[in-house]
């Protein structure tokens, strides 16, 4: 069984994975900085799903409860309760929606893939962009 994490936890694994991904970016390691950089926006919105839940708090639902156990963006940001504000702020930003495309198509499978330097310093990015990134976004939330 796996080590419980709270959402300071999640926080700075988050912080700590895009950093990863730049370094790794910036070494030539395209596959590993693409893999880093999707997983720091999994830990960002799972810190997002923990701000919403008390510790002596039942969960709602089995579903919900599975919606925050997997790696699926999209499921991670309904569970975090952010589908109305990323809806109403990639209409109003095209820059941040274009950002939220690139990072959603981000797959915890992707760790077994080999990917290019483009591809990985788009999904980079794309995730770190100030202000119009997927990480700065989330950060305002979490």
């Amino acid at each position: 069984r796996g080590q419980q994490v709270n959402r300071l936890e999640l926080r700075q694994l988050a912080e700590d994975r895009i950093a990863d991904a730049g370094i790794l970016l910036a070494s030539g390691r395209w596959s590993g900085a693409y893999y880093l950089a999707g997983y720091a926006v999994e830990c960002g919105l799972k810190a997002c799903i923990a701000s919403l839940t008390s510790q002596d708090d039942f969960p709602r639902e089995r579903k919900f409860v599975e919606d925050c156990y997997n790696h699926d963006l999209e499921r991670l940001l309904r569970a975090a309760d952010l589908k109305a504000a990323l809806d109403a702020d990639t209409s109003a930003n095209r820059a941040f929606q274009g950002n939220w495309d690139a990072a959603r198509d981000w797959e915890e499978t992707s760790r077994y893939e080999q990917k290019t330097h483009a591809q990985a310093q788009s999904l980079y990015d794309a995730i770190t962009n100030d202000p119009d990134g997927v990480l700065p976004w989330i950060r305002l939330r979490w």
